[in-house]
């Protein structure tokens, strides 16, 4: 043998053999945090065999409407992505990014949307317009316009100012020398903004403040704002956000090497150290309360892609990450979280938001599903309540937030009976996971005989729906009343394991007809008559070649039914305003142009189902 080809292959080898023994040391620099859980994701179903989190209300910002701007923000853009979020003046604030059809493409501006509750929301605003630049201004060669691009959306200063925060970039790249620099104003607690100025010039390029369109923050003649500027361009940990659009090459952040680590999240652990979460599944760590960190490593217990993951100290004195489960970069669903006692081992993989509606517009790079979440960080304020909060686009096309309950919980004991009596109307329905588009909001309102859940649905590319998890039994005894105000609309009702399988399945159907399913067959059991309350009564046996028991009214309907598929337990019930759905799939294809989906932009006539009396026992 070639005595250099030998001494390679013995190279190669002993490296590997090193390899096998080089062992990564939890809560390392060599794996910051791991997570331990025996649950990974079902890629053949939205939900991905997740439980949900326990309480979790999703709902949705921005509906986007081409046709009709003024019913959305005002421009018609169907591109909207990068959402940020803060609380302060007791208000909720959403930012994201957007542009008319496709991502990285210009022009593109910067909106925000508020809200006091978190669930009804002003009309977006735009706080960055396009860019202009001034006359005689080259462009750089091969840009293609101005776009906007942030990792980064709000600081509260330590003068208790509210600094908003973007970056004007050329199309079709927004970094290093593609990018021009980052801009800021300030919010004022009248719903007012002030004037834009920019807060720092890439470091990659010649912009200043004689080729650029606004003035630099220094000239403003506000001492308090520059004092806020000041404060947030003196912390490093804070700015760290920015590296990716200018990597400093005048010193402004610690060099993180070729690699290029991006979407920078962080909180600190409860033993002091602080841990630095980006893209891909790195994690690294710093000692000096973020000046510094050690070399990114890449934590193989978290699969994700290329969506944003985030960390963050929870209100109870635990840890969460909220991230997309999956490789699949252009699929990424679901929306879950794991949870921490120390910031360094996670369990418990959960469901957040795994409803994947169909993308009404094509777009250039629009991915499926819920998209680059983004929490509260540290020191941009804390709602009331003990939650957790998250802003995300869906489809890159809406912008959504998701309210998670804390204590983070999958699991519940004992019986339940909810008559909604005591919910506050339009209020958080607690125990309930929601999902409520702008056109289909789920609530407690008044019905006929007291309050409700109602599902109000004129949406006609999505639904509304609201799911009860009860105590995990092989055998359940559910009882709920349901009233359809038409007999032309469709409500289905699922009992669930905690796969999220299906074996017991209820209709109103759109044909006039209260429907179940015996097996793969379905079969009438009436026609029901609007406004009409029907009490129903389910005995389930939920073994492989169980069935189950209804009444409807008290009536017998069957009494042993079959399962429509074979499950070893069930766990939640599941009301939702349309049909059970599994597309986008992750062989679809984000990329093929489509039009837009017929009446994408037009309300159908609104279907109302009330749930009422829900009680829920399994054993």
């Amino acid at each position: 043998m070639n005595s250099n080809r030998f001494l390679t292959r013995l190279a190669i080898v002993a490296a590997s053999f090193s390899t096998c023994f080089a062992m990564a040391q939890t809560g390392s620099i060599q794996e910051p945090v791991r997570y331990v859980g025996g649950v990974s994701v079902d890629l053949q179903h939205h939900e991905a065999g997740l439980r949900p989190a326990i309480g979790t209300h999703s709902h949705q910002v921005l509906r986007v409407n081409r046709s009709h701007p003024k019913q959305a923000e005002g421009t018609g853009w169907t591109y909207n992505h990068a959402s940020n979020i803060a609380y302060w003046n007791d208000t909720f604030y959403v930012q994201y990014l957007s542009n008319p059809m496709d991502e990285h493409i210009a022009p593109g501006h910067t909106l925000m949307a508020t809200s006091k509750d978190g669930v009804t929301w002003e009309k977006p605003e735009v706080v960055f317009p396009p860019y202009e630049p001034p006359p005689n201004t080259m462009m750089p060669v091969g840009s293609h316009g101005y776009m906007m691009h942030q990792r980064m959306g709000f600081y509260v200063a330590p003068n208790g100012r509210l600094l908003v925060l973007a970056f004007y970039g050329h199309a079709e790249d927004p970094f290093l020398k593609g990018g021009i620099g980052r801009v800021v104003r300030e919010a004022y607690k009248d719903g007012t903004y002030g004037p834009i100025y920019f807060i720092r010039y890439t470091s990659h390029m010649d912009w200043n403040e004689t080729n650029t369109s606004f003035p630099f923050y220094t000239t403003s003649d506000d001492a308090g704002f520059q004092e806020a500027c000041n404060a947030l361009l003196a912390d490093k940990l804070v700015t760290r956000q920015w590296y990716d659009e200018d990597h400093g090459l005048d010193g402004f952040h610690q060099p993180m090497g070729e690699e290029e680590y991006e979407a920078f999240s962080y909180y600190t652990r409860k033993d002091g150290k602080l841990v630095g979460l980006w893209k891909w599944s790195y994690a690294a760590l710093s000692d000096d309360g973020g000046a510094t960190f050690s070399k990114p490593a890449k934590v193989n217990t978290f699969v994700m892609a290329g969506g944003k993951q985030f960390g963050t100290k929870t209100d109870d004195g635990r840890y969460a990450i909220l991230y997309n489960p999956t490789v699949h970069n252009e699929h990424r669903y679901p929306l879950a979280v794991v949870s921490s006692d120390d910031g360094i081992i996670y369990d418990d993989l959960l469901n957040v938001q795994s409803e994947v509606p169909p993308r009404r517009f094509y777009g250039r790079w629009k991915d499926f599903g819920p998209c680059y979440v983004r929490g509260i960080i540290p020191g941009n304020g804390n709602p009331p309540g003990d939650d957790l909060w998250g802003s995300y686009s869906m489809n890159k096309e809406d912008i959504w937030v998701s309210r998670v309950p804390v204590p983070i919980r999958h699991a519940v004991a004992g019986p339940i009976e909810d008559d909604f009596e005591s919910r506050p109307l339009g209020g958080r329905v607690e125990g309930w996971n929601l999902y409520s588009p702008q056109w289909a909001p789920v609530t407690v309102a008044e019905g006929g005989g007291g309050q409700v859940l109602r599902l109000a649905d004129k949406e006609p590319h999505d639904y509304a729906r609201a799911v009860r998890v009860f105590q995990e039994g092989t055998s359940a005894t559910i009882a709920f009343t349901m009233t359809a105000s038409q007999a032309n609309a469709q409500l289905d009702i699922d009992i669930q394991d905690r796969y999220g399988n299906r074996p017991v399945r209820l209709r109103f159907d759109t044909d006039g007809q209260l429907k179940y399913v015996d097996g793969s067959e379905a079969k009438n059991i009436l026609a029901y008559r609007p406004g009409t309350t029907y009490a129903f009564e389910l005995v389930i046996d939920a073994q492989p070649f169980g069935g189950y028991s209804l009444k409807v009214d008290g009536k017998t309907i069957t009494e042993k039914a079959q399962l429509a598929e074979a499950v070893l337990s069930v766990e939640r019930i599941s009301f939702r305003t349309g049909a059970f759905r599994d597309t986008p799939t992750r062989q679809t294809v984000n990329e093929t142009p489509h039009p837009p989906l017929p009446g994408a932009d037009e309300p159908v006539k609104e279907a109302v189902f009330d749930v009422d009396d829900v009680v829920l026992a399994g054993e």
